[in-house]
């Protein structure tokens, strides 16, 4: 049998150092500021194991039933059906959790599908890296990363700055047992609830700032980590009813301190190599792999912000209206086009080796496009909803009060629903598009990828420019003036 969510909640049960609000988060599994996003993340596993056919692969070296996302196509196949294993985990969290266990592995598997690019700078590191993978695999766990530094001077490197000024994670000792790294990374999302972090650096060093240049993966409660928490939008929710989304799907960020954390060398992947730091996530699959897990959660999440668009319109009395419906309709067009772009990425696959990885170009391309897709489609909802949103009663206890139940019910009319139905819907709207919860996933959506230029870049460089080229070139070349009319003919 596979791991269920009793398995995954005894295995990050531990003595993780996490701190919350000024003090050190005491049984955290249970802390109303994560419990009910571990819960969530229990789910996940819970349905893995009530699906085993769908949701699991045997492991090549254990034999164990493990979660699908840890198989490495090696056919379009085999990425159709990770699809629709991770579509299964999306719809569980109507795609409000970005980091669910199936993220890193994709990333990882990117990379092990070039893994001789590790291997020709390092055979050490190749090593590390592949045998980690089947470690954490054969114990099906939930992996976080940290592959960003702490926002410093942007416009100087580590080295420009001062290695002992710059806040990111560094190489301090080195020994025959392993590395000592000490400084902290970000984001840590489902730090909290994961069982291990692999830290990178998604960014490029430079040369003179080989320190930086360092991947590894550790323990979520190895000695000298902490996990700095975010303020907890679970904590802060009234309840369920008021709160649907953010009570429950809150996954939470973090920054990750390493104060002289002890890396042993079967786990350090990139060791003070600018040049393989650097070729990690720029030149293996993994950018493919990740981001085709991401647009596939994307996939679900419009769809539901789609289906609340349209229950918003058919309460509100306009879904009738021919401005609604042209809205709804570009709406639903956009929501077409994400799933295309997922079918694309498939169908169009590319060959590595005995792997068979997304295409890159349509990658790219999707991600570029629905980096401004979200927000728009955070707005039009909230054209949609009006006022709507904002009148509502202040909190599920208003309904314990007779007279206040009379006047909600006078105020929050509906043709389709009754007083509660409205106001249980356009709380559920809020928390996706107007809560801090809901303005973080505008943020995340945005920058999840990195920024904007970034990503145009990547798509730049990716898109086949020849062929382009010899479109043109082929329809100028069809035709010309007569030699002796050209300018500079001597005619």
């Amino acid at each position: 049998m596979s791991k269920t969510g009793a398995d995954h909640l005894a295995s990050i049960d531990d003595d993780r150092a996490i701190h919350l609000d000024g003090e050190r988060v005491q049984a955290f599994t249970r802390h109303p500021a994560f419990r009910n996003a571990i819960a969530t993340v229990c789910r996940l596993y819970d349905a893995q194991a009530a699906d085993p056919e769908a949701m699991t692969i045997r492991s090549p070296t254990s034999g164990k039933a493990v979660a699908r996302h840890w198989q490495m196509p090696e056919s379009r196949a085999d990425l159709e059906a990770r699809r629709r294993a991770m579509t299964a985990w999306a719809r569980e969290s109507c795609g409000f959790f970005g980091r669910s266990p199936e993220h890193i592995p994709s990333s990882v598997i990117g990379m092990l599908m070039a893994i001789d690019r590790f291997r020709a700078a390092s055979p050490k590191c190749a090593d590390a890296l592949q045998g980690w993978f089947e470690y954490v695999r054969d114990h099906d766990h939930f992996v976080t990363y940290t592959i960003i530094n702490p926002q410093s001077n942007q416009a100087k490197g580590p080295a420009e700055q001062g290695f002992a000024q710059h806040p990111g994670c560094r190489v301090v000792d080195e020994d025959a047992s392993g590395l000592t790294v000490s400084g902290a990374k970000m984001l840590g999302t489902a730090a909290v609830m994961a069982n291990e972090v692999f830290v990178g650096n998604v960014f490029p060093l430079k040369p003179g700032d080989e320190p930086f240049a360092v991947s590894f993966a550790v323990p979520m409660n190895a000695p000298g980590l902490r996990i700095l928490s975010r303020k907890s939008y679970e904590a802060h929710a009234v309840s369920t009813f008021d709160n649907p989304l953010s009570s429950r799907f809150d996954e939470n960020d973090a920054l990750v301190v390493f104060d002289e954390v002890k890396v042993p060398w079967e786990r350090v992947f990139v060791n003070q190599d600018v040049a393989l730091l650097a070729s990690q996530f720029r030149d293996t699959w993994a950018a493919p792999m990740q981001n085709h897990h991401s647009q596939v959660r994307l996939s679900v999440k419009l769809r539901f912000l789609l289906g609340l668009a349209r229950r918003i319109a058919e309460i509100n009395g306009i879904i009738d209206f021919p401005q609604v419906r042209d809205q709804l309709g570009q709406m639903a067009a956009q929501v077409s086009m994400v799933d295309a772009f997922v079918l694309g990425m498939e169908s169009a696959g590319e060959r590595v080796g005995r792997y068979y990885a997304p295409n890159r170009q349509l990658m790219h391309a999707a991600t570029v496009l629905t980096q401004d897709l979200y927000p728009q489609f955070v707005l039009q909802l909230r054209e949609l909803s009006g006022g709507g949103m904002i009148m509502l009663p202040s909190s599920a206890a208003d309904f314990a009060d007779e007279a206040m139940r009379r006047d909600i019910g006078r105020t929050q009319r509906s043709g389709i629903t009754d007083a509660y139905g409205r106001v249980k819907t356009l709380k559920l709207a809020w928390d996706a598009v107007g809560s801090e919860f809901g303005s973080r996933h505008v943020q995340y959506e945005m920058f999840y990828a990195g920024a904007k230029v970034f990503q145009r870049g990547a798509a730049f460089r990716t898109f086949d420019w020849a062929e382009a080229a010899g479109l043109v070139d082929g329809i100028l070349g069809s035709y010309d003036l007569p030699h002796e009319q050209r300018p500079g003919s001597g005619a």
